[in-house]
């Protein structure tokens, strides 16, 4: 079995500390493949360093919509600029967070938009992050986004209405360890019907560890084994198989290389 993580934070503490002991324990889980993403212009920089020390790690770069109230146009062309290294595969994550609003729900806008357009113009494609901003997500992304290469909605939380209007619009969908909570009956519902060639799976650790792991409050790309084998039973599939399609659509997504 071999599974890639697709949106894992290596550059984030306490993983960064260990990474080689990351990668270690994530190869001998059967995730031998990992995108580390950039989140702001330190964590970009530093998600190609990590690139460069592992055959099989790529990066997205891009700017968090919890970031977008301090991005100056000097960020924006230096983002723009490290996308040109050979190992980044994404812009992102980008978006919106009106859940939080840690950044005004304007600059949020301004600098997803901007985003989209380096995407458009280098033919990425791009990694959605949206909390409690559905509607105004899809509505950009129609707006500005009908250049963009390919987009997946990443640790999709919506309902199954919402999936399949993502679906329908001919974008992806990306699981966290989420799906596998006992509380999580709507996302259960939603891997259910979303096809395996839009399905992605992801840790976005150091967050959400998935059961039966959950006490582990670190969560790594290892632990993602769990997730897949919870996916693979509840679609009725063998683990090989459900992992031979998921990782087959994540190669074909992010242009990846086998």
């Amino acid at each position: 079995m071999e599974l890639i993580d697709t949106h894992c934070h290596l550059t984030f503490e306490p993983l960064a500390g260990d990474v080689e002991g990351v990668i270690e324990r994530s190869i001998s889980a059967g995730i031998t493949g990992w995108i580390t993403i950039g989140t702001d212009p330190e964590h970009n920089q530093k998600a190609i360093e990590l690139t460069g020390r592992f055959d099989n790690m790529y990066a997205a770069v891009g700017i968090h919509p919890h970031d977008a109230d301090s991005v100056t146009s000097q960020a924006i062309n230096e983002l723009k600029e490290l996308a040109g290294n050979v190992k980044i595969v994404a812009i992102g994550e980008t978006g919106l967070d009106f859940h939080y609003n840690f950044s005004k729900q304007t600059a949020q806008r301004r600098i997803f938009v901007q985003q989209l357009k380096i995407a458009q113009e280098l033919n990425f494609p791009v990694i959605i992050h949206s909390r409690d901003a559905f509607e105004e997500t899809i509505d950009i992304l129609e707006q500005f986004g009908s250049g963009v290469k390919k987009v997946v909605f990443h640790c999709f939380s919506g309902s199954p209405e919402q999936a399949n209007l993502v679906l329908d619009k001919g974008f992806y969908i990306s699981l966290t360890g989420v799906v596998t909570f006992k509380n999580a009956s709507k996302t259960q519902q939603v891997a259910k019907i979303v096809p395996t060639d839009r399905l992605m799976l992801e840790t976005d650790c150091p967050y959400m560890s998935p059961e039966p792991m959950r006490k582990q409050k670190i969560n790594e790309p290892a632990l993602m084994f769990h997730t897949a084998k919870f996916l693979a039973e509840l679609r009725q599939m063998s683990l090989s198989d459900f992992a031979h399609a998921v990782t087959a659509t994540s190669r074909s997504f992010f242009s990846l290389p086998g």
